[in-house]
């Protein structure tokens, strides 16, 4: 599985669900293990250290040089890193490098928000390397979140959203530590990137009406995090009032409530309507 290529990086504050009626998500995006630019740097450098361990993959010169010009380009400069990220794939299309490329091609077309680009380097990264972390919950998450009810495939999209986070998580277990990170720092990544799964995968079964495990996976991403995505706060309530559990929707969008941003004051008078629910609903 690939353990060195940490490289998405926090670009979008906010992000459109379109399906659902609060329109306007706050949500960050999924951040790569070792997402600090030291970090980032050490990681992808990373992939070369462990190919040079190897004694039956050799990097020709041309390839090596080329990796690091596409890994040097400077994070706003996407078409740059696009362009030579694609030269690279026609130059040396059997690389071993040639996977690392495609996931660094998958963080700046989503930087770009060009989505089917973005999901052919998403495809082409795991036909090489299936397990790749990053890539399985990015992709994860992304599709629950552009979301359009209209689309004729969009069950097949779920389907594929709750597998490959499925699939992250499983492979988070099996994860070797990668050398540039303490024990500390990989134990709080690894945490890190499970909830985001979670996470994930609780907007896909919100998609679905599915509010059992929509809330299950929500308190997961949640609970215990000093810093939780208001948009899955929003969205536990929203399961929670589903389910008529209206004490804990209104805890939820309390907590929703706490965070600046676009949902602050839906999150209020959420919060307001679900306890008076709560009051209503108790036996006299």
């Amino acid at each position: 599985m690939r353990f060195a290529v940490w490289a998405l990086s926090m670009t979008f504050a906010s992000l459109v669900v379109p399906a659902v009626s609060w329109g306007q998500s706050q949500t960050a995006r999924p951040t790569q293990m070792g997402q600090g630019e030291l970090e980032q740097r050490q990681g992808e450098m990373a992939v070369l250290t462990e190919l040079r361990k190897s004694n039956t993959v050799k990097i020709d010169p041309r390839e090596e040089a080329a990796y690091r010009a596409f890994y040097s380009v400077k994070p706003g400069d996407l078409d740059k890193k696009i362009q030579l990220g694609n030269d690279f794939l026609k130059k040396f299309p059997k690389s071993p490098l040639a996977e690392a490329v495609d996931a660094g091609l998958v963080n700046a077309y989503y930087n770009k928000q060009d989505w089917k680009d973005f999901y052919t380097a998403a495809d082409n990264a795991l036909a090489l390397k299936p397990d790749d972390v990053d890539v399985l919950t990015t992709v994860g998450w992304v599709i629950p979140h552009f979301f359009h009810p209209n689309d004729p495939d969009v069950d097949a999209r779920l389907d594929k959203a709750e597998s490959f986070e499925k699939r992250a998580i499983q492979a988070m277990e099996k994860m070797p530590k990668p050398d540039y990170l303490s024990e500390s720092q990989f134990a709080a990544l690894k945490a890190q990137k499970a909830v985001q799964a979670h996470s994930a995968l609780g907007l896909v079964y919100f998609r679905r009406e599915d509010y059992p495990n929509s809330v299950k996976e929500l308190q997961q991403a949640t609970q215990n995090n000093p810093n939780p995505d208001p948009t899955d706060l929003f969205v536990l309530g929203d399961s929670l009032e589903n389910l008529d559990r209206y004490a804990e929707a209104a805890e939820a969008f309390d907590r929703c409530s706490q965070v600046p941003g676009s949902l602050q004051d839906r999150c209020q008078q959420n919060a307001a309507g679900a306890k008076k629910q709560a009051a209503h609903s108790k036996p006299e």
